[in-house]
């Protein structure tokens, strides 16, 4: 049952901005770093994706296919459902921060990870995983202006200029300079990564400062609180079974059920943190807490899932089936797609 320690580590930003906020002077300046840590983040993950290489897995296209749906239609969907707990279970603000995760793509890291420990088709997660994350540079913003509306701090045309000028552009710059920088960001990615965590902690900092400042935590109770656990852990199982019937229902392989189960019922916190920033403006504490949940949850969840079907491989002599591979050129892009954090 893993703890993250980067869980650990957001949270403990959580509490320094609780302690100390920042305010006045430093809130601009936070407030202007986060903002250059946001396009950073974005410029990083362009230049890592080879949009090729990833492309070349459309032979793959069924299994894609399938766990993009899961990602951006079934989630939604079951994220819309939700909407019925509102007042009762959650509140509205609450709400907005659920529905918001639903919309975020898919994990690439720990989809990997897991479905790689469960014996699955990995090439297909590493493949799946690269195919949600560009996927979500377009469609977490657009679903987010259709599904959240106003509850998302206000969409307006100037809304949609920041998320073209702090997301798409520097992931677009990211892409277009990757052939000249491509090799240095493989060279130093260890330190790199730790840029990509350190800004998503700036992100966080800055975001609950404001929070703090502007009284938004007042709504929010430990039942509350509670209650959101117990919608999410709901979600969790809904789209685990979803993913793995279904799966199995459309006659894909065991190994590649177990890529679409983690790649489909999983959602991205390095993606979802630095857009709900860019999204949700003022409310963005909020907005934020149910994806940090939900990831230190299927965390935990999956570690257990992807151990059992490894047992279960080697109690009954289960091959690692799967239909046709993609090809070789999918299994270079976990290096350049590996390495981002979940």
């Amino acid at each position: 049952m893993p703890v993250d320690p980067y869980i650990v580590a957001l949270l403990g930003t959580v509490g320094l901005a609780a302690l100390l906020p920042a305010r006045g002077g430093a809130a601009d300046v936070a407030s202007g770093a986060s903002t250059g840590a946001v396009a950073l983040l974005f410029f990083l993950y362009g230049a890592r994706l080879s949009t090729r290489e990833a492309m070349d897995g459309l032979k793959h296209w069924r299994l894609h296919l399938t766990v993009l749906v899961c990602t951006f239609v079934a989630f939604p969907l079951l994220g819309l459902a939700a909407k019925g707990l509102v007042p009762h279970v959650l509140t509205p603000a609450l709400y907005s921060g659920f529905l918001f995760l639903t919309l975020v793509p898919s994990t690439i890291q720990s989809s990997i990870a897991f479905t790689s420990i469960a014996r699955g088709n990995v090439p297909a997660a590493i493949c799946a995983g690269s195919f949600s994350s560009l996927a979500g540079i377009l469609l977490t913003p657009l679903l987010a202006a259709a599904l959240l509306g106003n509850s998302g701090g206000g969409f307006s045309a100037h809304s949609l200029g920041k998320i073209v000028l702090q997301l798409l552009v520097p992931f677009v710059a990211g892409q277009l300079l990757r052939r000249w920088v491509g090799g240095f960001l493989a060279r130093h990615k260890k330190v790199l990564g730790y840029v990509d965590r350190g800004s998503i902690l700036l992100v966080v900092y800055t975001a609950f400062s404001q929070g703090m400042v502007e009284g938004v935590w007042h709504q929010v109770t430990p039942l509350r609180l509670l209650a959101l656990l117990g919608v999410e852990a709901v979600l969790l199982a809904a789209m685990l079974a979803l993913s793995w019937y279904g799966a199995k229902r459309l006659g894909f392989p065991r190994g590649d059920r177990i890529a679409i189960q983690f790649a489909g019922s999983k959602k991205s916190l390095s993606a979802g943190l630095p857009m709900a920033s860019v999204l949700f403006g003022a409310q963005a504490s909020l907005a934020v807490l149910p994806l940090m949940l939900f990831h230190q949850m299927q965390l935990m969840v999956c570690a257990v899932i992807a151990k059992r079907r490894s047992r279960d491989a080697e109690e009954h002599g289960l091959e690692e089936s799967v239909s046709e591979p993609p090809p070789v050129a999918a299994s270079r892009t976990a290096a350049g797609t590996g390495t981002r954090s979940g």
